[in-house]
């Protein structure tokens, strides 16, 4: 059997407002069944995610990856929309809510497979690894919140030198290219799903772009140093389409949460994508591409005012990059604390009954 494709994003993000949460968009797909995975460092969360949506994967079921920004090679939940199903670490800061428990979500609690005696021996370290990696992440979002008074003072400079009727007249000839041939569907309310594609983590800049326009037809890739054009353009873009009844995947600035990086329509496959200092990618890597097009919104900017500050903008920019850098940074550390806190739980806990529990719940999903 062909394996089935997955699509990789992330629904929590580390940003200029501390940790912020999409994860009741994850689970919206998921009516039937949602598994909240409950329990503490190194019990299995992460791998057992991965175990069970590979083992969908070979069966033909297409899957969702829903990555962890805080350690990007850990999973914070799966979703597999065809059967409506979805299994999440229910674990702080992302914490999930049962709205109808026992009949939708369900609560396993990973806990159940340590062994209590050893970790109070170890309660001190525990409580001090915790304080440590608390304090990291605090520290991040203090230079992210820092990075954003940064961000506002470069708005200010492109602001000035926008020219915003002819950003408009973009827009209405993006528009008229796109949604000319679809007809209004007033019948049915669509879906709108608000995520990340990219995000802040231990290793920089993350991004999932790839694998979330794998089913592209045709992109609008909107590079150049002005963002106020872009982020208002997308804004009016989700909504031409909300109001023709498209369902809409709205992917979100990871910097900051209240800003859209990409907007996304699954059908008829055409994505609006914002290219900004920190996100490097290449549209011509998608295969399914029929066409793209890259808009350069710079051309909507006045050289003499830009001219005119120059250095400023040149010693804006460094700031912000050093201090997006020195959040990174913070994050490293906070997850080196997270790491040391594995180690001391893998001891107490009992794999061999985790992995039972594994392939009991992947027998309750294949049973559907």
């Amino acid at each position: 059997m062909t394996k089935a494709k997955i699509r990789k994003m992330f629904s929590g993000n580390n940003t200029c407002q501390g940790f912020y949460s999409f994860y009741h968009y994850l689970v919206s797909l998921a009516t039937k069944r949602v598994f909240i995975l409950k329990g503490g460092p190194g019990t299995g969360k992460s791998t057992l995610m991965k175990k069970i949506g590979m083992e969908m994967v070979t069966q033909g079921y297409e899957v969702e990856y829903h990555y962890c920004s805080s350690d990007n090679a850990s999973l914070d939940g799966l979703v597999i929309p065809s059967l409506r199903i979805a299994i999440v670490d229910g674990t702080e800061p992302h914490v999930v809510d049962p709205k109808n428990p026992g009949v939708v979500e369900v609560i396993i609690n990973l806990g159940d497979f340590w062994e209590e005696k050893w970790l109070l021996k170890n309660k001190e370290k525990i409580i001090e690894l915790n304080k440590q990696k608390k304090l990291m992440f605090q520290l991040a979002y203090s230079h992210l919140r820092e990075a954003k008074i940064v961000q506002e003072e470069l708005t200010g400079y492109y602001q000035e030198a926008v020219d915003l009727v002819g950003v408009s007249q973009l827009l209405y000839e993006v528009g008229q290219n796109v949604f000319s041939d679809i007809k209004p569907q007033f019948v049915r309310t669509p879906m709108v799903r608000r995520l990340f594609a990219s995000a802040n983590t231990p290793d920089g800049y993350v991004t999932h772009l790839d694998s979330i326009l794998q089913d592209t037809h045709n992109l609008y890739f909107f590079t150049g140093t002005l963002d106020q054009g872009k982020e208002e353009f997308l804004e009016a873009i989700y909504h031409e389409g909300m109001g023709r009844g498209l369902d809409c995947e709205l992917y979100h600035c990871p910097f900051d949460p209240a800003k859209l990086e990409l907007v996304y329509f699954p059908d008829p496959g055409v994505g609006f994508l914002r290219a900004h200092d920190f996100l490097v990618f290449e549209p011509s890597g998608l295969s399914g591409l029929n066409s793209w097009q890259e808009i350069d919104f710079d051309q909507y900017l006045d050289a003499k005012i830009m001219k005119l500050y120059k250095s400023e903008i040149r010693e804006a920019k460094k700031r912000l990059f050093f201090l997006n850098k020195k959040a990174w940074e913070k994050l490293k550390m906070a997850q080196n604390f997270h790491n040391q806190l594995e180690k001391v739980y893998l001891p107490a806990i009992n794999f061999t009954t985790l992995n039972e529990k594994g392939e009991e719940l992947l027998k309750r999903i294949l049973a559907k």
